[in-house]
């Protein structure tokens, strides 16, 4: 949790992506992840369609993801060799925690498709923020399996798209800090 002094920016100018294959225990319990959910959905979201969802892979079904992940990469590229399958096999092994978000766009609203998928990632980043608060490390990747259609199957719909695989658990290395943009090369002063 936030300690008592820490400010709400010091928060946000600190909370850096971990990465999932060197995360360890402690990940959060049911209990925090849902709260970190929670917290996700109060994300700006034009029309209150909340456009997005989430699963929850709990550790006991870790090994029947890397099946579905290792069985849809295996059908899409049948000559794949044995660090590729291995590498599909442990991506969804990583990290004490993982949620699997997805924007999930009401068709049937006037709002436009690409609003509803920015608040899908408002949503995922919301969740990030909301790990670190609790004193967790967590990243988002999304890599070839976001992109199967086999394997978004196996949590939504054919109108849906995996967002990313948010992955929470305790660091097990000191994170690393990446370079960040210079403010000056990303905002601008319009002239209009």
């Amino acid at each position: 949790m936030l300690n008592d002094n820490t400010t709400p920016l010091t928060h946000l100018a600190t909370r850096r992506s971990g990465k999932p294959r060197d995360m360890i225990a402690p990940g959060p319990d049911e209990g925090q992840i849902r709260q970190m959910i929670e917290i996700a959905g109060r994300t700006p979201d034009h029309g209150k369609l909340a456009p997005w969802r989430f699963v929850i892979v709990p550790a006991d079904r870790r090994d029947r993801l890397a099946e579905v992940i290792v069985t849809a990469y295996r059908a899409e590229k049948p000559d794949a060799g044995r660090l590729e399958i291995e590498a599909m096999d442990q991506f969804a092994r990583q990290a004490p925690a993982l949620v699997v978000a997805l924007s999930s766009p009401r068709t049937d609203s006037h709002i436009p498709l690409w609003e509803q998928e920015l608040s899908a990632g408002a949503a995922c980043m919301n969740l990030l923020h909301a790990a670190h608060a609790m004193g967790f490390v967590a990243g988002w990747l999304t890599g070839w399996a976001a992109y199967s259609d086999a394997v978004r199957d196996a949590f939504g719909a054919p109108h849906e798209r995996i967002a990313g695989f948010l992955f929470v658990g305790s660091p097990g290395k000191p994170v690393e800090e990446r370079p960040r943009p210079e403010t000056e090369r990303i905002a601008s002063t319009w002239q209009g």
